[in-house]
């Protein structure tokens, strides 16, 4: 037989708390059901006493609905989708500008070989507004004086301006040809600025030492599509700095920060198109 009931028996509370018996889920509840300990919520709504205790006061237990049983995915529609893909204002994200293929032999010979080439930029046409002003108002000025001094049959002095005129066009001619072997490079390794027809200065910064990069665009340059660019680096002195007048500033300068950020991204990118190519010649 069991021991007396005492009252005053200090272990009492614990044995009846140990041998409580254990709660059990009614089949009509569902696997979604689980046990809740502490006080029923005050409304009520989808709530109640376990099966086993109604109105027991002993177990505080009481039921509620498993919040993940039951759970469906929310349904997202195409618009929402199409949404998502334009910005704020409604245009659609801009994207970098293709990759180029093969470097021009100008640039070819300043590669070494474990290098990617990414692509080569001339200046923006407006490198030339100077000096082709300058042809255009100095063939007006002279043509004009060299028809007043042949009139007043002054042959010395019309020769002198007609040669004057020959001076200034040779001088815009070298200023088209020096802009045309000016070149803005990208590497996977650095950025670099050729030019020079006679003297060639070949300027080059690493990737890796450039700290800061930006781009400035006037308000003529913002209606032209042309801007400056401004790298600053780690060391004191810097042979590439600033470079002006390059085209289409915004796609070339996501093209070098996806570059210095995300090289694994260009690579696979220039993969995948590798054999797309590869999978149209097959075709």
């Amino acid at each position: 037989m069991g021991s007396p009931f005492d009252p005053d028996d200090p272990d009492r509370e614990r044995r009846e708390r140990d041998t409580e018996p254990i709660p059990r889920i009614d089949p009509d509840d569902g696997p979604g059901s689980v046990p809740f300990e502490g006080p029923a919520p005050s409304d009520g709504s989808g709530l109640g006493d376990g099966p086993e205790f109604a109105g027991d006061s002993r177990s505080g237990r009481t039921w509620i609905p498993d919040p993940e049983a039951g759970y469906q995915p929310p349904h997202i529609s195409e618009d929402e989708i199409a949404g998502l893909r334009s910005d704020a204002a409604g245009m659609a994200p801009r994207r970098v500008l293709p990759l180029e293929d093969e470097p021009s032999s100008l640039v070819a010979r300043y590669l070494f070989p474990t290098e990617r080439y990414r692509g080569e930029w001339k200046r923006h046409w407006i490198h030339l507004a100077t000096p082709v002003l300058i042809g255009i108002v100095a063939t007006f000025v002279l043509g004009y004086l060299s028809g007043f001094l042949a009139g007043r049959d002054v042959g010395g002095l019309t020769t002198i301006a007609v040669l004057l005129w020959f001076a200034v066009m040779g001088w815009v001619a070298w200023r088209v040809a020096d802009w045309w072997y000016d070149r803005f490079i990208l590497t996977n390794k650095r950025v670099m600025v050729v030019n020079g027809i006679i003297t060639r200065r070949v300027a080059m910064m690493p990737l890796v030492r450039v700290t800061d990069m930006k781009y400035e665009q006037t308000p003529a340059g913002r209606a032209l599509n042309y801007g400056t660019f401004v790298l600053e680096s780690a060391g004191q002195e810097q042979a590439l700095r600033e470079i002006k007048n390059l085209p289409n500033p915004n796609e070339l300068y996501l093209r070098v920060v996806e570059e210095m950020y995300e090289p694994q991204a260009v690579e696979a990118r220039l993969g995948k198109e590798a054999d797309e190519a590869k999978a149209d010649d097959g075709a």
